[in-house]
């Protein structure tokens, strides 16, 4: 990537963050933590109210019903104590006692073991303890077993065969603890796999409510055909499921498993390394679009697991003139109290000509210097290491800076982030920034050197 220096970390610390684009964001967020998507449940009982679920039909209380045995509120509480930090809710998958929840769920038990243990609660109020015995991080699922199991029968829901695929519109039901106030079934619509999810995650027509991740959503059949994960808060009607199939996957590898009584973090940060690999070699793969600025090509995705955003200031006072384009990704791995494994792109073009050569050279400067680079407290990484040089592009004069940081807990994964400006005009130019989140060091390397190599003229 012609003169552009990349700067060596020391990887004897191990952890870190991402970094996320400085500036107005892009239009709707998911609401919490995981996969892209915000955790539907977990919040503390102190949480800001929330709307009630509507009223349920017959067949969602036959539905509940049936399954009112299988369910579980899950809390996560300080060792030694009664208080609980956090909830969720779970289900049972074995007649031996082994349960499926979110990863967000147990996330404060599995990676700080040392301050937190795990209960679960029945529908009838029985408590008692609980053992992680595997985890998907990448799909936010984690399978549990009931310390009190041996010797006892369980019941357990069954999933919904894969040859039987559910159509559009058919009618599906959420069941799960919300807010905390007691076991309820929501009902809503089966519609589809999400557009541009990185993993495959299920739209529901429904309202989840904070408490009721990890919860089981049900045909009318009373079979699993996902788990709630996650809600948009900008909207109404709009949540996510984690497909059953993930869930199923996760059970046969561990449905043997040993407890895991340690820190989980070598455990994510195994996960992270395949998602990070993935990740770099889809985003390489899929180009970039073309004739994305009358004079020079900038680099910006296909819409294919990235959704891109435009906004156009022009001035009113006689200022500068300012277009600008966020591309993000639905996708962000959960890891406790930070997320992680996503890229996002950003260009702003300006237009300086009513200022002067003189006024435009101050402003476009102090907007290349405003950038940040940091996005976590040094916590969770290292300080950022940067490199600043001016890059030939085919007669293309760029000011480049790249700025890497590593993280503390998950050895040998990294923040990358670049920054771009264009050098050619007095009176106008363009700034570029790409970030990626919990990738290698090779493949930090490989991706700014690909977004930095996609400017050029348009000829």
């Amino acid at each position: 990537m012609g003169s552009c220096r990349f700067v060596l970390l020391l990887i004897s610390v191990l952890a870190g963050s991402a970094v996320a684009p400085a500036g107005a964001a892009p239009p709707p967020t998911l609401s919490t933590p995981a996969a892209g998507s915000a955790p539907a449940a977990d919040a503390p009982p102190s949480a800001a109210p929330q709307p009630a679920p509507a009223p349920v039909s017959l067949s969602a209380r036959k539905v509940y019903e049936q399954a009112r045995s299988q369910l579980v509120q899950i809390r996560t509480v300080l060792k030694g104590q009664a208080s609980q930090t956090s909830v969720g809710s779970g289900f049972i998958v074995t007649k031996d006692g082994l349960i499926v929840t979110n990863f967000h769920v147990v996330s404060e038990a599995a990676l700080k073991p040392e301050r937190h243990d795990l209960v679960y609660v029945t529908a009838d109020g029985r408590e008692a303890p609980l053992q992680i015995l595997q985890l998907d991080v990448l799909h936010d699922l984690a399978l549990l077993r009931a310390a009190d199991g041996p010797g006892k029968t369980f019941d357990a829901l069954a999933f919904r065969p894969e040859a039987e695929p559910l159509a559009q519109g058919e009618r599906i039901y959420s069941l799960g603890n919300p807010l905390d106030v007691g076991f309820a079934v929501v009902q809503g619509t089966y519609n589809g796999l999400v557009k541009r999810s990185f993993y495959p995650q299920i739209f529901f027509g429904g309202a989840l409510s904070g408490g009721m991740s990890g919860g089981p959503a049900l045909d009318e059949e009373g079979h699993v055909v996902g788990i709630n994960v996650a809600r948009r808060v900008d909207g109404e009607q709009v949540s996510f499921l984690v497909p059953a199939s993930f869930a199923t996957a996760l059970l046969a590898r561990g449905r043997d498993a040993t407890p895991i009584t340690g820190p989980a973090y070598p455990i994510v940060n195994e996960q992270l390394q395949k998602h990070q690999a993935l990740l770099t070699e889809r985003f390489l793969q899929q180009g970039w679009k073309s004739a994305t600025h009358p004079r020079y090509l900038v680099p910006v995705p296909p819409d294919v697991f990235m959704r891109c955003w435009g906004s156009s200031e022009p001035s009113r006072t006689g200022g500068m003139d300012f277009e600008r384009s966020d591309c993000v990704m639905d996708t962000r791995i959960f890891v406790g109290d930070f997320n992680t494994g996503t890229i996002s792109l950003r260009h702003e073009s300006y237009d300086g000509s009513k200022l002067g050569a003189l006024r435009f050279a101050a402003r476009y400067s102090q907007s290349f210097r405003n950038e940040s680079f940091s996005r976590l407290s040094g916590q969770h990484q290292t300080k950022p290491r940067c490199s600043e040089d001016y890059i030939d592009r085919d007669g293309l004069a760029l000011r480049a800076v790249v700025c890497m940081r590593a993280y503390k807990k998950l050895p040998q994964l990294y923040d990358v982030a670049v920054l771009v400006a264009t050098l050619d005009q007095s009176e106008a130019g363009v700034q570029g920034r790409f970030d990626a989140q919990g990738v290698s060091f090779g493949n930090a390397q490989k991706l700014a050197r690909h977004y930095l190599d996609a400017y050029r003229w348009v000829r």
